[in-house]
Parts: C-alpha cells; structure tokens; sequence
C-alpha cells in the first residue's frame, strides 16, 4: 500500500493533471484519490470564488465522487481511472479536524494518491512530487514550507529561464530529480517510472524490516 503526495506552489498549474497522469499510468493500483480544500469566510480556496460550503454547524465535509462525467477534479480521477474518489474541504488552517476520516480513508485504499500541500503537515508520504512553474512569482508559505521534503519537481514542458519567485531559495531544488510535464495529458514515462521504482522500493523495505522483526 501506498501513499502519492502532489503538491503544487499555486493555483492552476497542473496538480490535478498531474494526479489523473499518475492514476492513469498505473491502473493496476487500483488508486484511491483524494482533493484537499481549504476555504476561507464564503470563499472556495479550490478557485476563489464565492460558495456557501461552509455553514455554521460544521468545519469539515467528505463526499466520495461518484460521476465521472462533470469536470470537477474529483470526477477527473474517476475518469482518470482512480477506484475511488473524495473531496475533502475544511476551513482554512483547520485540516487537524479532518485528518482522522482521512486517515480512515487512507487504511481502507488499496494505494492513496492526495492532491494537497498542508496534508504534509500530518503525514509522511512515500512519495511527495512538487508542481511549480518558473513564470509564476505566487508561492504558497504551504509548498515553501514542505519544499525540501520533495522527492521530485515537477516543471512546464515550456519552462525557460530562472524562476521568478521573490524570497525563495533555489538551493532547496538543487538535488532533487526534476521532470517535464504539460497539457493536455501531463504524463512523463520518465517521472511514472520514478514514482513507481520509488514506492516500490519503500513497500520492499518495510516488507524486510516487518520480517527482520519477527
């Protein structure tokens, strides 16, 4: 079993594309794929736009998709090919309250993949892949923080030139793997390859320690 973290510095950059890649490289895996909102005061962080999902009598909500046809993220991973589907959205700075149901979500998958940056904060992954675009200055405090913990960067096809990003230091990417991806279908055999050698590797390394332990 195992657990993808995709990240990303900003909206719209290609993290859900990246996501159904991924889910639809790897079928066999059987994913379960999971969308982390957080919103503010009648605000949908997903595209801050005006919404009414926050209400007074609760701080978190959890629906399992369940239409692979309407173009939302979470329809995109059925569509992708994922076996399930949530979206998950809570207040903002307040995912704490809804970790437990996904954490309850993650043991029941067969192999988990999280469109998030703050599940980071409550989680270690087998594997966590940061989206970024050199041509956007906005980097969320959210990817800055958990930068370093990457285990593979994520760049436009088109990407040239140094990155415009005020107050970030290009140190923390030096040594990590960088792979190419872009529209319409985001996929890389090359980064599809890394991630599975990866996950895999950390799936034989504790099958040998659980054994050692015996």
């Amino acid at each position: 079993m195992a657990t993808v973290v995709i990240g990303g510095h900003t909206r719209n950059i290609g993290k859900t594309g990246v996501v159904c890649a991924l889910i639809a490289a790897m079928p066999e895996r059987r994913w379960t794929a999971i969308k982390i909102t957080q919103f503010g005061h009648g605000v949908c962080s997903a595209n801050g736009e005006p919404c009414d999902c926050e209400t007074a009598d609760h701080t978190i909500a959890i629906s399992e998709e369940r239409d692979a046809t309407t173009g939302t993220d979470s329809s995109r991973y059925l569509a992708a090919g994922a076996a399930h589907s949530f979206w998950v959205r809570t207040r903002q700075g307040q995912l704490v309250e809804a970790m437990p149901k996904v954490r309850a979500l993650i043991a029941h998958a067969e192999n988990t993949i999280l469109e998030s940056n703050s599940v980071l904060r409550f989680l270690q992954p087998d594997f966590y892949a940061s989206v970024l675009d050199p041509e956007i200055a906005d980097f969320k405090s959210s990817a800055l923080r958990y930068l370093d913990r990457a285990d593979a960067i994520l760049l436009p096809a088109h990407a040239v030139g140094q990155p415009n990003w005020p107050g970030v230091s290009l140190k923390l990417m030096e040594k990590i793997p960088a792979f190419r991806v872009g529209p319409p279908d985001y996929s890389s055999p090359a980064f599809t390859s890394f991630v599975t050698q990866r996950i895999d590797s950390t799936a034989t390394q504790f099958a040998s320690s659980l054994s050692a332990s015996m």
